[in-house]
């Protein structure tokens, strides 16, 4: 990690804060004092202030029920992002696992654990991701079927992984994805021959969207759930 990413993190402070820190010459590694903010800190290296060790936070995992109209995005200059909905300084710590198109609403989770959120996210693990759909019109009668199959979408090389779909009435069913392609749920229901008129994700892995959080509002996740998000099927 870089000295003044490492520095901010650690003293709760901007990374521009930590860069004027650094450059003064008031932080220390292994009793060396270090100007050069880019320099990386290693593993087992002493970083100090004034004195005192700086200590990183222990990681961070959050779960976030995203609502309709904001993005699924750390920043962008014309739209709100769901970092909007997080303080300040929690919001520059974490990044997006995953993510969710506009109009899609329900579990997002953030973290600042890379190597979790890559086990979450990777291909060679089968998360299951499962989604509340609401349709124009009812679905064809063999869907189920050419799901579990897997359908070719429009511009793709390959069949979708196999899906599986719960009818809930004529035009609500839940349907359970195995990849994360392109608004891959709404080509889904495309190729089928229907549309989707709204979209809920209620479950990732083992993890579902706790039901006290309104839209827009977050929590830390539990261990337990943080080891639920992984109960995956890995692909060798």
């Amino acid at each position: 990690m870089r000295l003044d990413r490492f520095v901010s993190q650690a003293a709760g402070i901007s990374r521009r804060q930590a860069r004027i820190l650094i450059q003064r010459g008031r932080i220390h590694v292994d009793g060396d004092t270090v100007k050069d903010f880019a320099r990386h800190v290693g593993a087992g290296e002493r970083v100090e202030r004034g004195g005192e060790s700086l200590e990183l936070p222990r990681p961070v995992y959050l779960m976030l029920n995203k609502p309709c109209g904001l993005l699924s995005a750390t920043t962008d200059s014309h739209q709100p992002t769901v970092m909007t909905r997080l303080p300040e300084a929690l919001a520059a710590r974490v990044h997006l696992v995953g993510r969710l198109d506009k109009e899609t609403s329900g579990l997002l989770l953030l973290t600042d654990d890379g190597a979790w959120s890559h086990r979450v996210t990777s291909p060679n693990h089968q998360c299951a991701k499962t989604y509340l759909a609401e349709l124009a019109e009812p679905l064809v009668a063999d869907a189920e079927e050419r799901l579990r199959q897997g359908l070719m979408l429009r511009s793709e090389k390959s069949v979708t992984r196999p899906a599986e779909l719960t009818r809930l009435d004529a035009t609500h069913v839940r349907l359970s994805v195995m990849e994360g392609r392109y608004h891959q749920v709404r080509r889904m229901f495309a190729a089928l021959g229907n549309r989707v008129l709204a979209l809920h994700r209620e479950r990732i892995g083992g993890l579902v969207l706790d039901p006290s959080l309104q839209p827009g509002d977050w929590r830390h996740l539990t261990a337990t759930e943080c080891e639920a998000v992984l109960m995956c099927e890995i692909i060798d």
